[in-house]
């Protein structure tokens, strides 16, 4: 036998079965040869011992580990001049390795290089979940559980890129394969086994990272603007007196109803405190004035900051800290105090502002005593408009290094908002699977990673939390972001609310009526015109000009398609000129027309004519939206089915300093509610106060009154 334990280069993709005897290696790699019609490499050790044990009953010595060394590369090397594409090695030298050292104290120098040499481009390591088979070579079954850890700590110690494989034999098949397949295809896309394996253990389904490639080099189809959604041109306005009877209606229904509330609500306030932490990085007082800063920066943020600085519900519990930390505080220059609060204020030993989520922060201050934070005003608007029975149910989804701030503060809240009530107040919190993450890469599209070499992934924004969304069980579910909370006026905010809640209670039963009739065949020609009509008026779906030609058949399939969908109500107020985008007429690729929540950033803002009817949009996005996530049989819509997988967002972001670009699932009421159907409610505009940055809670909504 020649002395080689030198592995031949190759561009066959090589998986590498590795894990204690008796752990399914050979028949998976019989399975998967056979599968990709390729070759596969036997244990060589085990014909060398078997024959050894038929000569004389002797069984495996540390004497015999280099020979089983040199006859495996032999076996390999042979092997992988036949294979195709792919070359699945039932053993290895790393196997070698291992059990020398578990079974003899030593692995010999040569043995020990070559294993920690030789290359694959994927270990499946095989779990113990298997039964144990007996047979001649193999020792007991006893401490299979301490040896697994071993060869798993092999690879780990060595850096070896695996996948565990657990399962039955047919289970770990189809893995294998998903797994196998993926690999050749990221392979082709630059992304290393090291990458793969990242990928695999963050979550996030290879087909997702393919997509995403694809979407950075070839970029996102841009929304096809046909006209802005408007005043009874598919916004419905209604009066005061509609409102009340809307909201009326809705009280005579809840009781009936599972209710809940849901806050997105994920994420540090980093951006609501941006520019003070730019300030702070950038200002030198022993260098220049606030004032030259200011001048010099043209911020217009900070002087406003500045000025109404007494006015944050805040400022008192700062000064009185910055009195305490600075004894001679009150005969500071006023750049100094300035100076010192803001640095106070986003300090780290401190407030540590902008790395809290907004729904701690300090938002509101009542009776010039008590200060309240979004959780506090989120908890008392949910016992007045999202009760039934006595109940009130509230949802967040957050960070998780950020929950147990969350439940500090409802702890803190919750008895004194539940007693005068009456209304027990459940809380559910939910994080943002970190399978819909995104990878990062440049400007010429290539991978992005960090100093250290891995991989780095960006949260797939708020698009993702369809999937939070999509786990919750309710007849009636009330969305409203973290930070639109105002100060009084609650009366107002439930009276809209509910009314909101009402429509979609009168157009789900309406549409549930409508299916049931469908399935139960008491549909007649003039029923289906009356359907049509309530679609095209009420819900407002265009059909298209080759409906008339269906069969009456095939009309009510069309229908039953149209109506079987979640439903969402929408309240949108007058745009008074912040950014962002609104509702709009908006045809597909097919050349349907439907409602849809555009934002800015998918409009092709090359095209006069797109940027003309952007610019007559008179609505903003929604303020508030109320869904209905279950059908006509009371079952729950698998809501990922309704998503426009097509659009989302590519954002620019920075890591490490270095710009790169990042993908966005769509938004949440944007493309992942695509194709749910739509209703859009103006609503006043006291219903739409976001704080996206501190200075917005020196607006008058949140202000004491």
């Amino acid at each position: 036998m020649e002395k080689n334990l030198r592995q031949q280069k190759t561009t066959i993709i090589k998986i590498a079965l590795f894990g204690p005897e008796s752990t399914g290696k050979t028949t998976l790699a019989k399975q998967l040869a056979d599968y990709y019609e390729t070759e596969w490499v036997p244990e060589f050790a085990r014909d060398y011992l078997q024959k050894k044990w038929e000569e004389n009953q002797h069984i495996c010595t540390a004497e015999d580990m280099m020979p089983i060394a040199y006859g495996q590369t032999a076996l390999e090397n042979q092997k992988l001049a036949e294979a195709k594409k792919y070359l699945f090695c039932d053993t290895n030298l790393m196997v070698t390795k291992v059990f020398s050292e578990v079974y003899y104290g030593f692995c010999d120098p040569l043995l020990n290089e070559a294993a920690l040499e030789h290359d694959y481009d994927l270990f499946f390591l095989t779990d113990i979940d298997v039964p144990w088979e007996k047979d001649d070579i193999r020792d007991t079954p006893e401490g299979r559980e301490t040896v697994f850890s071993v060869f798993k700590q092999a690879l780990i110690d060595t850096k070896k890129p695996f996948i565990t494989l657990s399962g039955d034999k047919e289970s770990r098949l189809g893995k294998a394969k998903a797994i196998i397949d993926a690999l050749g295809a990221l392979k082709e896309k630059g992304l290393s086994s090291e990458d793969f394996v990242e990928i695999y253990n963050h979550g996030i389904p290879f087909e997702n990272i393919l997509k995403q490639l694809e979407i950075f080099k070839y970029g996102i189809a841009k929304s096809s603007l046909i006209s802005p959604a408007t005043i009874n041109n598919g916004i419905l306005s209604l009066s005061e007196t509609d409102f009340e009877e809307k909201a009326a209606f809705f009280d005579s229904q809840k009781e009936k109803l599972k209710i809940k509330k849901f806050v997105p609500a994920s994420g540090a306030a980093t951006r609501m405190f941006k520019f003070l932490t730019a300030f702070l990085n950038d200002f030198d007082i022993t260098k220049e004035t606030i004032n030259a800063y200011m001048n010099r920066k043209n911020d217009k943020e900070l002087a406003i900051f500045i000025v109404g600085m007494e006015k944050f519900p805040f400022f008192d519990i700062l000064h009185q800290k910055l009195k305490e930390i600075y004894p001679d505080f009150e005969t500071l220059e006023r750049d100094y105090k300035n100076y010192y609060f803001i640095k106070l204020l986003l300090s780290q030993d401190y407030y540590n502002s902008a790395n809290k989520p907004k729904a701690v922060l300090p938002f509101h201050l009542y009776n010039n005593t008590h200060i309240a934070n979004p959780i506090e005003e989120h908890l008392n608007e949910c016992v007045h408009y999202a009760t039934s029975e006595g109940v009130s149910n509230l949802h967040f989804t957050v960070s998780e290094i950020h929950q147990d701030l969350f439940e500090t503060a409802v702890n803190e809240v919750r008895e004194k908002i539940e007693k005068p009530s009456g209304v027990k107040i459940n809380i559910g919190y939910s994080y943002q699977n970190k399978s819909t993450d995104s990878i990062n890469v440049d400007s010429k599209n290539k991978i992005i990673r960090s100093l250290n070499g891995n991989l780095v992934f960006r949260p797939g924004g708020h698009g993702a939390l369809i999937e939070n969304l999509n786990n919750l069980d309710s007849d009636i579910i009330f969305i409203k972001n973290i930070d639109n909370v105002i100060q009084n006026h609650i009366d107002k905010i439930t009276l809209y609310k509910k009314a909101l809640g009402g429509i979609l209670i009168a157009v789900q039963q309406k549409v549930f009526g409508y299916l049931n009739a469908i399935e139960k065949g008491e549909i007649n020609e003039n029923d289906l015109t009356t359907i049509v009509d309530v679609l095209m008026q009420k819900l407002n779906i265009k059909m298209t000009k080759d409906f008339n030609k269906f069969t009456f058949e095939n009309k009510l399939i069309k229908i039953r398609e149209l109506l079987d969908r979640p439903i969402r109500v929408c309240g949108m107020v007058r745009n008074e000129g912040e950014p962002g985008g609104g509702p709009f007429w908006v045809m597909n690729e097919k050349g349907e027309v439907s409602l849809q929540i555009v934002e800015t950033s998918q409009v092709d803002l090359t095209n006069k004519k797109q940027i003309e009817i952007l610019e007559e949009a008179t609505h903003f996005n929604p303020v508030d939206l109320v869904c209905g996530i279950k059908n006509y049989k009371g079952e729950k819509f698998d809501l990922k089915q309704f998503v426009d997988q097509k659009s989302g967002f590519i954002v620019e972001k920075s890591v490490e300093g270095k710009p790169v670009k990042s993908y966005e699932l769509p938004g949440l009421w944007n493309g992942s509610m695509a194709n749910w159907l739509t209703v859009f409610v103006a609503v006043p505009l006291i219903t739409f106060n976001p704080v996206k940055t501190v200075n917005d809670l020196l607006k008058p909504a949140h202000q004491p009154q």
